[in-house]
């Protein structure tokens, strides 16, 4: 019997579903957009993919072995907003409550720990991937057992990604990111690329030599085709383009070991403790979803003004 994994990026779906929806509060008064965002995807997801097995990964609040690598990694970031910041554990309670299992790793990101379960599903014969983020780093897993499903217009969207659609959105194969990153940095992670090195002149170098290492191999060579101003900029920013390769590319040796038996998917409807949950925060129309049954409401919402993506994929 064929399997489907969804893999979810916790801290990038937290931060789309703050940023995309309007401030809401339970009866207390503690902020729960996040929460009810986070918990509206995973409902949306279970609908629409149909999985047979789902996993959370998260985000741990210490530095990573990028940090140490490189200490200007993500260093222009500001602090995260209390009203976001206070959501996290609320929605580590929920997915406790739901009984699906959270993967975390130290010195590790999310991104690592879900690249590493990727791989780890990859090898068991009969099961396919869906990793669910807002995060477009994550497409460079893309291959034909796994695909990305991903939120537009805030959360009430979403596409989902495969080898081809990748090509189409990025212009490069989801084997080539890392490289395509490598050449042209990333600001939202802080890290520099090849300076003088833009998306056109980086897709262009791909699609003729395939690779960052052969098209260094390239240089200086009779197969050099690209100039002498492309040359004389991928030379001075060798360093760099090697660091940002390292920085860019997603591990798939985290120390986290994939249980499929602990990750089957529960029946929520059933699960008393998951719902006691949304009770408490008062997501009566999540619990009417998942249901089917009527619950009043009894939230009060209010517009937030000039929220940010903070790094998250914008609009397809």
């Amino acid at each position: 019997m064929s399997k489907k994994l969804i893999l979810i990026d916790g801290h990038a779906i937290i931060h789309r579903a703050y940023h995309a929806l309007p401030v809401l509060t339970n009866r207390t008064g503690q902020q729960t957009n996040a929460v009810y965002g986070f918990v509206s995807m995973l409902l949306r997801v279970i609908s629409e993919l149909k999985p047979t097995h789902f996993a959370v990964t998260f985000d741990l609040p210490i530095p990573t072995f990028r940090h140490e690598a490189y200490i200007a990694y993500q260093a222009h970031r500001p602090p995260m907003e209390e009203d976001l910041s206070s959501q996290i554990e609320l929605v580590h309670e929920v997915v406790k409550s739901s009984g699906l299992p959270a993967y975390t790793s130290e010195r590790f990101e999310a991104d690592d720990v879900i690249g590493t379960l990727a791989k780890q599903a990859g090898k068991q014969k009969g099961t396919n991937v869906v990793i669910v983020t807002g995060d477009r780093d994550i497409l460079q897993l893309v291959n034909k057992k796994v695909k990305v499903y991903t939120p537009i217009r805030g959360i009430s969207e979403a596409r989902l990604f495969d080898e081809k659609e990748v090509k189409e959105y990025m212009g490069v194969k989801p084997s080539q990111i890392v490289d395509y990153k490598a050449l042209i940095g990333d600001s939202s992670d802080n890290y520099p690329g090849v300076p003088g090195v833009g998306p056109k002149t980086a897709t262009t170098l791909l699609e003729k030599y395939k690779t960052l290492e052969r098209i260094y191999e390239a240089l200086g060579s009779k197969g050099w085709t690209m100039g002498d101003n492309v040359a004389g900029k991928l030379k001075d920013g060798r360093e760099s383009a090697f660091l940002s390769q390292d920085l860019a590319k997603i591990r798939t040796d985290a120390p986290v070991k994939l249980n499929l038996k602990k990750a089957k998917l529960p029946d929520l409807a059933k699960n008393e403790k998951f719902i006691e949950k949304l009770q408490e925060f008062g997501f009566r129309s999540l619990i009417t979803r998942i249901s089917g049954k009527d619950q009043p409401v009894s939230t009060k919402v209010s517009p937030r003004q000039g929220k940010k993506d903070n790094g998250q994929m914008g609009l397809i």
